[in-house]
C-alpha cells in the first residue's frame, strides 16, 4: 500500500470554520445552519460548511454586481487573460492541495484528481484566457433606400451578460467550477458559484488563490449551502444567467425557474444514459481497456460516461467473457492509496441510488459481473455488468450515474441506431469500429451532442460539449460559450 499522506495545510484548511467567500474574504454566514462533509471512504465528519440564506445569497450577488459594473468592467481583455493565467498558475502550485481536498470529499482516486482534475482544469482555464482578446462583432452594410443622400452602416458588438449564477455538482467540482470561472471571467462577466453541499471546500481555496492571482474583489463569489441556496442565486434580479451542470430533473427545474425570473439566461450540461458501440469488425483485445477506462474513471460517476454498451450479436460472447475477466482485475481500495483502481461512491444519497439499481437487477437475475456492495466502512460497491430485456427495461432507461453498465446485443445497423437513439437523452455517445465508411455513414443518424470514434468520455477545450434532448440546453468549450455569456448588440448609423 502507498497510502498517501495528507498534507499539513489541507489538515489545516479542514479545521477552519468555514463561511462564504463573498468580496474577497471569507465571512461569517447569517444563519448558523451548517451542512456536514463526510469522507466518502471513512464515513467520517472531516469538516462544516454554512447553509447561505437568502441575505448570504443577496450579498454575493451585490458584491459581483458591483465587481462587475467596477473594477472588472475596467480591466481590459488583455489584463483579463493574465489575470487568469496567473490563477491556473496557482492551480498548478497548490495542486497537491487542491487534489487532496477533492479526493477527501469525493472518492476521486488521487492520481485522478491530480492528473486529471486539476492538470485539465489548468489546461482548460489557460484555454478560456486566450480568448479575452478574440471577443468581437461585425460590421455589415444595410440595404435602407436613401431618399436624400443619406448613406447607413451598422456594425454589432458583444458585451457582458452581467452577473452569472454558477451551480456546479460533486462530482468534478474543481473543474466544472474552474469552466464556469473561466467562461465568466473571459467574456467580462462576474460569477457567484454555489457548489454540491457534498464538494464545496475546492472552490473556497480556489477563490482565495483567485484573489492572490489579482482577481478583483468580487469578481468570484462562493455561497455554499443546499438547493434552497442554489434557488435564491436563480431568483435574484441582478443574476442575468445561469448556469448549471447536473442531474436531468434538477436542470429542468433550474430552467422553469429561470424563465419564470424574467427570463434569465440559462445553460444546462445535463446527464446521459450515453450509448457505446462494438461494431462487428472490432477487435476486442484493443477496445476494452480504452473502453474501460472510459467508463469506470471516477466509479462511472462522469456525466459523458457510456452506460449502455450495444455488441454486434457475432463479438457477445467474446465480449461477456472478456469483459467480466478484466472486471475482476479491477483493485477497489482507498483513494488515497495510490495503487487503487477504483474508489467509493462520492456520498451516501448516491450509494443507496446505486445500491437500488443493483438491488434491482439481482431480484431480476441480470447480473453478469460485479454487483456487490462491499462489506465494511465507506459507499464501496463493485464495477459492474448487466444484462437488459430489451429497450424498455428501467435499467436500459434510466440513468444510474455509476459503475453499473447494461450489455445488449444488435444484428445490423439499423437496430443499432433505433436503439441506441431510444432515450430521451442525447449527451454522448461512441462507436468503436476500424470501417471508417460505416462510421461516417452512422454519425449523422446518432442523436447526440458528442459523438466519439474509438474513444469515449474524455473531453478537450477546442471541442464544444452539450447535450441534445433532455441531456441539456447550450454548448461549452472553443469558442461557442461566448454566444451563452454575452449580449449581442446591433447598431445602425445614419449618416
Amino acid at each position: 500500500m502507498s497510502e498517501v499522506q495528507i498534507l499539513q495545510r489541507v489538515n489545516a484548511f479542514l479545521k477552519r470554520q468555514h463561511g462564504h467567500f463573498i468580496d474577497g474574504e471569507m465571512c461569517a454566514s447569517v444563519g448558523r445552519a451548517q451542512v456536514e462533509i463526510v469522507n466518502p471512504t471513512t464515513e467520517q465528519v472531516i469538516a462544516h460548511i454554512a447553509i447561505g440564506n437568502q441575505t448570504d445569497v443577496e450579498h454575493a450577488v451585490q458584491s459581483a454586481h458591483q465587481a462587475f459594473i467596477g473594477a472588472w468592467a475596467q480591466t481590459s481583455p488583455y489584463e483579463r487573460g493574465l489575470k487568469l493565467n496567473k490563477l491556473a498558475d496557482l492551480i498548478e502550485q497548490h495542486g497537491e492541495e487542491l487534489a487532496q481536498l477533492e479526493t477527501l470529499t469525493t472518492g476521486k482516486l488521487i492520481n485522478l484528481a491530480r492528473h486529471l482534475e486539476v492538470a485539465q482544469s489548468v489546461i482548460f482555464l489557460r484555454y478560456f484566457a486566450s480568448w479575452s482578446t478574440k471577443i468581437n462583432g461585425q460590421t455589415m452594410q444595410p440595404s435602407i433606400p436613401s431618399m436624400q443622400g443619406e448613406k447607413y452602416t451598422a456594425f454589432t458588438l458583444r458585451q457582458p451578460i452581467g452577473v452569472v449564477g454558477g451551480i456546479v455538482p460533486w462530482n468534478f467540482s474543481l473543474m466544472i467550477g474552474v469552466w464556469k470561472i473561466g467562461s465568466a471571467l473571459t467574456t467580462g462577466c462576474s460569477i457567484v458559484l454555489k457548489p454540491s453541499e457534498f464538494t464545496t471546500l475546492s472552490l473556497l481555496r480556489l477563490a482565495e488563490l483567485a484573489i492572490e492571482a489579482g482577481i478583483p474583489k468580487g469578481v468570484i463569489n462562493v455561497v455554499t449551502g443546499k438547493g434552497e441556496t442554489g434557488q435564491h442565486l436563480i431568483e435574484s434580479p441582478l443574476v442575468k444567467k445561469v448556469s448549471f451542470t447536473g442531474s436531468v430533473p434538477t436542470g429542468m427545474a433550474i430552467g422553469k425557474l429561470a424563465m419564470s425570473c424574467d427570463l434569465t439566461r440559462v445553460s444546462l450540461e445535463l446527464g446521459g444514459k450515453n450509448a457505446a458501440a462494438i461494431l462487428a469488425d472490432a477487435d476486442l483485445d484493443q477496445v476494452l481497456p480504452t473502453l474501460l477506462q472510459a467508463t469506470f474513471v471516477h466509479q462511472g460517476q462522469v456525466c459523458a460516461a457510456p452506460e449502455r454498451f450495444f455488441v454486434h450479436r457475432s463479438k457477445y460472447a467474446e465480449f461477456i467473457e472478456k469483459i467480466t475477466a478484466a472486471l475482476q482485475q479491477i483493485k477497489v481500495g482507498s483513494p488515497l492509496d495510490e495503487s487503487s483502481m477504483f474508489g467509493p461512491l462520492s456520498n451516501q444519497v448516491h450509494f443507496e441510488k446505486v445500491k437500488h439499481y443493483l438491488d434491482l437487477a439481482k431480484q431480476n437475475n441480470q447480473v453478469i459481473a460485479g454487483g456487490r456492495v462491499l462489506e465494511g466502512t465507506g459507499y464501496f460497491v463493485e464495477p459492474t455488468l448487466l444484462s437488459v430485456t430489451g429497450t424498455e427495461d428501467p435499467l436500459f432507461i434510466e440513468e444510474t450515474f455509476g459503475p453499473v453498465v447494461d450489455v445488449i446485443a444488435f444484428d445490423d445497423e439499423e437496430e443499432l441506431i433505433s436503439m441506441m437513439n431510444h432515450s430521451r437523452f442525447g449527451l454522448t455517445a461512441s462507436l468503436w469500429t476500424n470501417d471508417l465508411s460505416k462510421a461516417l455513414r452512422m454519425i449523422p443518424q446518432i442523436e447526440a451532442g458528442t459523438l466519439w470514434i474509438n474513444m469515449h468520455t474524455f473531453l478537450d477545450p477546442a471541442v464544444p460539449f452539450g447535450g441534445m434532448k433532455a441531456s441539456g440546453i447550450g454548448r461549452e468549450f472553443s469558442d461557442a460559450f461566448i454566444d451563452d455569456y454575452t449580449e449581442l448588440k446591433s447598431v445602425m448609423i445614419r449618416y
